[in-house]
């Protein structure tokens, strides 16, 4: 509210001087910076005052108060002081001419501030009159030079926040003023006020602050002895060698002493950094973020281990270089899953195998964009191949598979189901070079024949699992191939190939045999079966499915027989309830009995097998017609760990793992 008190109207005419042309601007003389002085005096010089008669005061000015009454006299220590001053100054004119003003103007402004500090501004100037001087912190800082470094940065950073106040002891204390006068000069009238009333002593001095109490305690200051009175005609300005005499006042190296000790207790103080709260002063520094980059490389390989192909490749590729570089490394890409990526092609497989040459095994399954020379060109590349596998890739023959036996000699598994150019010549390679060979799958391949699965059978000694499925130009020829020349064999599937009892029947040679599969075999009777079960004392799984010819008494035995066996599969077989008695009386290990779409099932057989088996946990009714549904809810709450399927059943589990994974129905398209 300044423009309310003023006397001067608002409106005042602008003092901008008129805009002229770029000449005139160059032509305009600037005006000097002004001088910048080294003494710390505001006006004319302190020798100005010295040189003039103690005795004529000067005016005041109009910014100074008014006279005060005459003081009275000065102790001697206030004389002493003065005789400094004056002694100081003589040696100020005194001094050589060699000597730079500067210097010389410095050692009188070090001298001035020591009696400063000592006496307070009264005695400076005890007969010279007033003058306006600058505050002794400015004064300070002016002859001492700039403050330390943290001090400022301290001062900087603590700006505005809750710190603890530095403890630092006052310059001029309350009782020091009492002591300081002059005569007849005002700078001692207010040196003298000031130590009766305890405030500060004369010409702008701060009035001293007590130290915080959260920092370090002030040093209790040392008592003093009383001034002896002055004599009545002793003079108003007195020598310096008086006042040391008297040994009241400390000299000014004995204070500078006392400062610095000071200044060392309180210095880490000052020279801490003030927290943002604090209550944070004595808590400990808070822990560091973990990262997971810390971790060794060979844990971070084990998690990535744990990803697909598609959440390293383009997913945790794309963090950083380092993940990158991990996401890279020839681990993950010695085992390829490239299965139904219809991005595959030949070069990508030409890229793949030249950057890793180490793939022991590749899934290229239902991948139609490639052809034999991009299988050709892995094969070529990739030596070490160990795991081949490529259901209906109906686009290669026997080019790859060829190419596949020749430059990879330690092949042991090959899958190729559903090849429909495959014929008995890929298959002969494979026998004569892949001796390491044991796990081969031709499902659906119809071209293949005896033949070729014979020259397999002679080659490869070391084969323990086969899998054939609708292959009808395989006959007993190639069961018996396998059976004789094989011994390890412990998988055998031949599902709806041109298979007889007269074939199957030498599998009973195998006495490692733990699976068998003899699904839609037309032409098997009871008896083999019953004859396999009984000599192939390692069988666990036995598949009987759609063979009309199984019944309750071949059932029976399988129960009776089967010392291991643990999966037993009758779907669609000639069997009744009898069937299902006759294992939940034989059996102590099957776990596993599905009998669905067998039309001769009832509630009974279902119900005798739950309470009779110790070790059942499946039970497949799947289209059992005469099973009543009600009775099947009943078995579920009495025998929770049995599973028992059903349409129903079926459904029900479905929708509930559906509800776990968090689908809700959309009640709005249903009653629609």
């Amino acid at each position: 509210m300044g423009h309310l008190l003023s006397r001067e109207p608002r409106s005042r005419p602008s003092r901008r001087r008129p805009r002229c042309c770029s000449w005139c601007r160059r032509r305009r003389p600037r005006p000097r910076p002004p001088r910048s002085r080294d003494c710390f005096f505001r006006g004319p010089c302190m020798l100005c005052f010295i040189v003039h008669s103690p005795g004529a005061p000067a005016p005041a000015g109009p910014e100074e108060e008014p006279p005060p009454p005459p003081p009275p006299p000065p102790p001697p220590r206030a004389r002493a002081s003065a005789e400094d001053c004056a002694a100081a100054a003589r040696r100020f004119l005194l001094a050589p001419a060699a000597a730079s003003p500067a210097s010389r103007c410095r050692e009188l402004g070090l001298a001035a501030a020591a009696a400063w500090e000592r006496r307070g501004p009264g005695l400076l100037l005890a007969g010279v009159g007033p003058v306006r001087l600058l505050g002794p912190p400015a004064a300070l800082r002016l002859l001492r030079g700039p403050p330390p470094a943290a001090d400022m940065v301290c001062k900087r950073k603590g700006a505005g926040l809750p710190a603890c106040t530095p403890c630092k002891q006052p310059r001029c204390g309350g009782h020091g003023g009492g002591h300081g006068g002059g005569h007849g000069g005002r700078g001692g009238h207010g040196g003298a006020h000031a130590g009766a009333h305890g405030g500060p002593a004369g010409g702008g001095a701060s009035p001293p602050r007590p130290p915080d109490a959260a920092c370090c305690p002030a040093a209790p200051a040392p008592p003093e002895a009383p001034a002896p009175p002055a004599p009545p005609g002793a003079p108003a300005a007195a020598g310096g060698d008086a006042g040391r005499a008297g040994g009241a006042a400390p000299s000014a190296a004995q204070q500078q002493q006392q400062q610095q000790q000071q200044q060392h207790d309180c210095g880490d103080a000052d020279r801490r950094e003030p927290p943002e709260n604090p209550c944070d002063c004595h808590r400990d520094p808070p822990p560091e973020t973990p990262d997971i980059n810390q971790l060794p490389p060979s844990i971070l390989l084990k998690i990535f281990s744990n990803l697909s192909l598609d959440e390293r490749c383009l997913s945790a590729s794309l963090v950083c270089k380092y993940w990158r570089d991990l996401c890279l490394d020839f681990q993950f890409w010695k085992q390829l899953d490239l299965s139904s990526r219809q991005q595959v092609t030949d070069e990508l497989l030409e890229k793949i195998a030249s950057r890793s040459q180490n793939i022991i095994e590749i899934n290229i399954s239902d991948c139609r964009s490639m052809s034999d020379t991009g299988v050709c060109v892995l094969a070529f590349k990739c030596p070490g191949l160990l795991r081949y596998t490529a259901y209906r890739c109906k686009q290669l023959s026997d080019t790859s598979i060829i190419a596949v036996a020749s430059h990879c000699p330690l092949l042991q598994k090959v899958h190729v189901g559903n090849q429909d150019k495959l014929t008995d010549e890929g298959l002969k390679q494979l026998g004569s070079k892949c001796r390491e060979l044991k796990d081969i799958h031709f499902g659906q391949c119809y071209k293949i024949s005896d033949e070729g699965m014979i020259v397999i059978a002679k080659g490869c000694l070391k084969l323990q699992r086969i899998y054939m499925q609708e292959n009808k130009l395989v006959t007993d020829q190639s069961v018996k191939a396998f059976a004789e020349h094989c011994p390890e064999l412990q998988y055998v599937g031949f599902m709806g190939c041109s298979v007889t009892s007269k074939g199957v029947i030498h599998l009973t040679k195998l006495r490692n045999l733990s699976s068998l599969d003899l699904r839609h075999i037309t032409e098997l009777d009871n008896e083999t079966v019953m004859e396999i079960v009984k000599r192939c004392k390692n069988l666990s799984s036995l598949n009987l499915c759609l063979n009309w010819i199984i019944n309750d008494r071949c059932v029976e035995v399988i129960a009776k027989e089967g010392q291991n066996l643990k999966e037993l599969y009758l779907v669609s077989c000639k069997i009744t309830d009898y069937a299902l008695i006759a294992i939940g009386r034989y059996s102590m290990t099957i776990e596993t009995v599905d009998v669905g779409w067998c039309k001769e099932i009832t509630d009974q057989g279902a119900t005798l097998i739950a309470q009779s088996s110790k070790s059942l946990r499946y039970l497949g009714l799947m289209r059992c017609d005469k099973v009543n549904e009600v009775t099947v809810e009943q078995l579920v709450q009495q025998y929770p760990h049995i599973t028992f399927s059903t349409v129903l059943q079926d459904c029900k589990r479905t929708l509930e793992r559906a509800y776990q994974m968090g689908w809700t129905p959309n009640m709005s398209a249903a009653s629609s």
